[in-house]
């Protein structure tokens, strides 16, 4: 925690949305001098009835502090900020916690290093109601040395976690996380919508779902250990049992509402390690 405004830097949100409001509340009782602003100024009237400072201008905002907070819905929305900026940054640090990708995020960095400024790009993997709670998780990559300098302060909206000093590292784990929870929840949805249509009942298969998700969950460590030490033990089923599943699999989804998950792609993958004398290892293969 910090001492108080005396002992702590003076901080700046760009963007007062839901997250970009939750971060000022939590800065503004931990003792923080905050300066607001937003490209919709009334939206920010609350924030500043609760003490914050407003600026006239992004480049004024971020004049005022030696942290900076871009929270912003896309790149798009964090490039028409950066652009307004065209003065020496030295010393300050700039966070970009928007969801972007690993080449925004690159982009982002650059644009901020030529200013003199450090860069540290967050994931943000919290609900506006979780920042400053012990289960609210944000990830930072970049500036190792900015992140260190400022971890007081982020201790303050999350547990916060550094993945690594390539701006670009916190993005891809953001969305790789997103991609776990995207893959098992449309599968989930794909395997009920084909239940449903041969008339089974979706409560009854929902028990066996889970269970089968659980195996996934479990085999995590196990897979892992596969991939680092690049060897892919069949387990239940070897590469030739799997592509026979699997083009079941794209025949049952075929022409459905969310589509066939990529099975295609995946067959072709079991096909070629297979033509290459390697259809005796397992799934773990295909990323191999």
């Amino acid at each position: 925690m910090c001492d108080g405004k005396k002992s702590a830097p003076r901080v700046a949100v760009i963007g007062t949305g839901a997250i970009g409001s939750a971060l000022v509340h939590r800065l503004l009782g931990g003792g923080y001098d905050v300066t607001v602003w937003n490209r919709t100024e009334s939206r920010a009237t609350e924030l500043v009835a609760a003490g914050a400072l407003p600026a006239r201008s992004v480049r004024e905002a971020v004049s005022s502090s030696a942290l900076v907070f871009l929270t912003l819905k896309d790149y798009a929305a964090v490039e028409q900020c950066l652009t307004q900026l065209d003065m020496d940054l030295s010393g300050q640090t700039i966070v970009g916690m928007y969801t972007g990708t690993g080449s925004e995020a690159r982009l982002a960095a650059q644009r901020v290093t030529t200013l003199g400024a450090q860069y540290i790009d967050a994931g943000i993997q919290a609900s506006p109601e979780m920042i400053g709670t012990g289960a609210a998780t944000i990830l930072y990559s970049g500036s190792r040395h900015a992140f260190e300098q400022h971890k007081t302060t982020l201790e303050l909206l999350s547990r916060p976690r550094f993945v690594g000093e390539t701006p670009e590292a916190a993005a891809v784990w953001d969305l790789a996380l997103f991609g776990v929870w995207y893959d098992a929840q449309l599968g989930l949805l794909r395997a009920l919508d084909a239940a449903r249509e041969a008339g089974i009942d979706v409560v009854e298969f929902s028990h066996t779902a889970s269970t089968q998700l659980g195996h996934v969950v479990t085999a995590v460590s196990a897979t892992v250990s596969e991939m680092q030490q690049a060897t892919y033990p069949p387990g239940p089923a070897d590469l030739t049992e799997h592509l026979a599943v699997v083009r079941h699999l794209i025949e049952l989804r075929s022409g459905r509402r969310l589509g066939d998950g990529g099975l295609p792609e995946v067959a072709a993958r079991i096909e070629a390690l297979i033509a290459d004398g390697r259809g005796d290892e397992g799934l773990t293969a295909t990323v191999g």
